[in-house]
């Protein structure tokens, strides 16, 4: 047993409110389909729903110290290993075997397991079939791909500062964030992209009050990518006045998809 403290659950917001389990279910990544997008809706709409899924990040963060990952063992060389052992008569058969040795029923056994053993080779290196491609239809419509939906979390550089969740949705060129305390009311908050020339670029002014929303340029779309880093400046009122970054970083993330 482990001499470590027990770790509680996040608390809710209110001090009679218990946690929600479904800001848990999404931290773990244990949502998929229609919950998980009506959990990052909840996390644009709701700033305390998204300061619960931060705790519960940073809570289950810790196991991963308490319990390192541990290698699944070779289960493919355990079953060679019990194929190639002798087969052992049982004891009431031997009990009731005749003096004469017969070699009839080992050799079965033995070409049993060689089968046993052959068919599972097989079966592991065999390749898996493709299905052939239906044939295409002139009349049928075509159905255009979605683009994965890209996420970040933008954690500010303050300790104590809730950090601003980003959503980026292709199909409209918008991207949209929770509400972002990160300057004061003297300067404006300005949201960059960084992509991999590392050269940023400007996607607008944050809102003081409340969530953003901002239609992205078509240069600007072609740099929103999984491994971009979006990041936020202190910046005068109505923005850079050169087109670069001229405050200092208050807050970055990674866009990754969903």
């Amino acid at each position: 047993m482990s001499d470590l403290p027990p770790l509680d659950p996040p608390e809710g917001d209110g001090p009679d409110e218990a946690p929600d389990m479904a800001a848990a279910e999404l931290a773990l990544g244990l949502l998929d389909g229609d919950e998980r997008a009506v959990a990052i809706r909840r996390v644009l709409a709701e700033p305390g729903f998204a300061r619960s899924v931060d705790r519960w990040r940073t809570h289950l963060a810790q196991l991963f110290d308490l319990w390192p990952a541990v290698e699944a063992p070779d289960l493919f060389a355990r079953i060679e290993r019990s194929l190639d052992r002798p087969v052992e008569a049982p004891v009431a058969t031997l009990a009731l075997a005749p003096p004469t040795k017969s070699r009839l029923w080992p050799a079965l056994a033995g070409l049993s397991s060689i089968a046993a053993a052959g068919l599972l080779v097989v079966l592991v290196a065999r390749p898996v079939p493709v299905p052939p491609a239906p044939s295409a239809r002139p009349t049928a419509p075509v159905v255009a791909t979605r683009a994965p939906t890209l996420v970040a979390a933008i954690d500010p550089e303050t300790a104590g500062v809730a950090t601003v969740t980003a959503v980026y949705d292709a199909q409209a060129g918008a991207i949209r964030l929770t509400e972002a305390k990160l300057v004061g009311d003297d300067h404006s908050a300005e949201l960059w992209v960084i992509p991999a020339d590392g050269t940023p670029h400007s996607l607008g002014l944050l809102r003081a009050r409340g969530g953003t929303a901002l239609t992205l340029s078509r240069d600007n779309r072609a740099r929103i990518a999984a491994g971009a880093v979006l990041a936020v400046t202190v910046e005068p009122i109505k923005g850079s006045p050169t087109g670069l970054p001229t405050g200092p970083v208050v807050a970055k993330g990674t866009l990754s998809p969903v």
